[in-house]
């Protein structure tokens, strides 16, 4: 990551730090068209998202080469917009992985490239950038900075409430930020409200059952926990679980027989896949984990709910191809044989590890 100091400002033209917008005084040389105020923002900018990006944003950044016909330019015109939804999208995923990840400041880099992306492809006032707002907005509240993802959610809100075209998924971000907003503040009855409607736009748009409405249950269980409402809880926890065990079992169940042959269906050696992209995978590995933490602490009255859970995970780390896969699923056989399930449960937990330890 190299840079130059000070920058040669062009006529005319002011500058900005990517980070913050304050008067730049660096560059990256490796780009050339991107500034900071100093290194802190440069280097926080590096590691976040712009080590990934760096020449993808030279394209976007430079003046367009001189078309011959207006068919070539037209072309031309519709691959930068292809590069930068291909941006906006990437920088959206990576943002989320480090926001479920717990790195909330490693994301705020990356959620404004989204951003700032979304407004050059989109405008000032799209919904398109409610996304990014969000992403802040959670960021910002993992920071302990509650001012700031207020004002990311106002923005959010107000984007919305101008929209004629706000789908349900969005307007389940929206709900779930707000929820998780007013849990921060411990205003719990508010963020059952937001997260109820967060639950029914979700299931609109995606259906009850779906991964991406679990998320809504999981932090309404967590409110019920927090209250001591454990009978709301476990419901709730074991209705997520349930809905990341069928989506994982799906392609656990081929990728298992798969591996077993050592091969894949074009005959080449077997590669894992869980069908997600990083973020869903990191939100996968946050909410499965939280749960079997809490069901570790309540074992001795629930252990088969435990041993699921336990189960649950090692077929995420199984199709992650990850070596925990192997303590979650002697963890599971370990517990159904001192709590003496049934034979045929340990025989599956027996197969489950076998297969999870194959070379």
């Amino acid at each position: 990551m190299d840079i130059i100091y000070p920058l040669a400002v062009p006529k005319g033209r002011r500058l900005r730090c990517e980070v913050c917008e304050a008067p730049a005084e660096r560059v990256c040389t490796a780009c050339t068209v991107t500034y900071y105020c100093g290194p802190v923002h440069q280097k926080a900018d590096w590691n976040s998202i712009h080590e990934k990006i760096c020449q993808l944003l030279i394209p976007l950044r430079t003046s367009m080469p001189f078309y011959n016909s207006e068919e070539e330019r037209q072309h031309g015109l519709q691959q930068l917009r292809q590069r930068q939804k291909h941006l906006i999208e990437f920088c959206y995923t990576i943002a989320q992985k480090y926001i479920f990840e717990g790195k909330h400041a490693d994301a705020v880099p990356a959620a404004l490239h989204s951003l700032r992306f979304r407004m050059n492809l989109f405008g000032l006032s799209s919904v398109e950038l409610v996304p990014a707002y969000l992403l802040l907005s959670e960021a910002s509240l993992g920071m302990g900075h509650i001012v700031q993802a207020e004002e990311y959610l106002s923005q959010a809100q107000w984007t919305v409430l101008k929209s004629t075209e706000c789908s349900s998924a969005t307007h389940s971000l929206l709900h779930r930020n707000l929820g998780l907003l007013y849990i921060a503040k411990e205003n719990y009855d508010e963020a059952r409200y937001h997260l109820a409607n967060d639950i029914y736009h979700a299931s609109c748009a995606f259906g009850t059952e779906d991964i991406r409405t679990s998320g809504g249950y999981f932090h309404l269980a967590s409110i019920f926990y927090l209250l001591e409402k454990w009978d709301l809880a476990d419901t709730l926890y074991t209705k997520v679980t349930e809905i990341w065990s069928k989506y994982l079992y799906g392609y656990y169940q081929v990728l298992a027989e798969a591996r077993l042959q050592q091969v894949d269906l074009l005959g080449k050696r077997f590669e894992t896949d869980t069908g997600l992209d990083e973020a869903q995978e990191a939100e996968a590995v946050r909410i499965l984990t939280t749960i079997l933490s809490i069901r570790e602490t309540r074992t001795e009255k629930e252990p088969r709910k435990t041993i699921f859970v336990l189960k649950t995970i090692a077929m995420l780390f199984f199709l992650m191809n990850s070596p925990k896969a192997q303590n979650y699923a002697r963890a599971a056989l370990n517990l159904a044989q001192q709590r003496k399930c049934s034979l045929q449960e340990q025989g599956i937990l027996q197969d489950l590890v076998d297969l999870v330890t194959v070379e």
